[in-house]
């Protein structure tokens, strides 16, 4: 038989075909957020926000946290499921102690709200408490808050909330641009310069080409050595004593050069000595 017969190629040619169909299967029953409501609608001001979090359904999120109960990592998607064994998972608990696996909120029950500059996405139905919150599903609230500089970064857990009887939440926090106000996405990442920052480095600026201009000229053109080299270097040197002099002529009231009055010593005091000593010759 012929090497390069057709037959030769038809069985890989059908398991190619095969294994792409299981894949666009695969893909396309990939489930989604469900956003209906109790009325089964879907509302518009929740399609909006989710279209807005169209950029980060192919991100995974992690974190880790510990408290009295144990050691606990988060596993996150936004409208994905978590593990595909585990039907709906969009935020699942995995212990560290045993490996044991919780969902704490599903995608079918995802609600989401918005304020100025953050985006609340809430996961319902999660798997029931043991003890707590009268044994209700577990529910996970994510606030993504906005951060210019990046997509999305700091996936924390805040805090559990289970000592109510019921709403009880896991709280998380995600930093997304995609939060932020349509104006702010156009303005530049870092924050304009103000004009003192400004003045500070023009003048910075000038010092420095001052300085590296003078020196280079003092040392190539005229040949200074030492300090010498220094741009303007007995101007600088003299500065000190003209500002001294200055000071001291505006501060000080009292002049320090004015002559001393001349005074004759001797002569009024002898005089009123004389007459005073001679007092005592006159006749009574």
């Amino acid at each position: 038989m012929d090497c390069c017969s057709p037959r030769m190629f038809l069985p890989h040619a059908f398991f190619h075909a095969m294994v792409l169909a299981i894949i666009i299967t695969v893909m396309a029953e990939e489930k989604t957020c469900d956003l209906l409501g109790e009325q089964g609608q879907e509302s518009s001001k929740e399609l909006a926000l989710l279209n807005r979090l169209e950029p980060l359904v192919n991100q995974s999120f992690e974190t880790e946290s510990k408290n009295g109960d144990g050691h606990y990592i988060y596993k996150f998607r936004i409208c994905r499921e978590v593990f595909s064994n585990m039907t709906n998972s969009g935020l699942v608990q995995i212990s560290k102690t045993d490996n044991k696996q919780k969902v704490i909120g599903r995608i079918n029950e995802t609600h989401l709200a918005n304020g100025t500059r953050w985006i609340m996405l809430v996961y319902q139905g999660g798997d029931p408490y043991g003890t707590h919150c009268t044994q209700e599903g577990r529910k996970a609230l994510v606030m993504i808050i906005c951060n210019r500089t990046m997509l999305a970064t700091g996936f924390t857990m805040v805090a559990e909330e289970r000592e109510k009887i019921k709403q009880c939440s896991y709280v998380f926090e995600l930093e997304s641009s995609l939060a932020c106000p349509p104006e702010d996405l156009h303005q530049n990442v870092h924050p304009h310069l103000s004009i003192g920052s400004i003045l500070l480095i023009t003048f910075s600026s000038l010092i420095a080409i001052y300085i590296i201009g003078g020196f280079l000229y003092q040392r190539l053109v005229v040949g200074a050595k030492g300090m010498e080299q220094f741009p303007h270097f007995a101007f600088w040197q003299d500065l000190g004593n003209l500002v001294a002099d200055g000071c001291d002529f505006v501060c000080r009231s009292k002049p320090q050069n004015a002559p001393a009055a001349y005074r004759g010593v001797g002569d009024d005091q002898l005089g009123e000595e004389s007459e005073e000593q001679d007092d005592h010759l006159l006749p009574m």
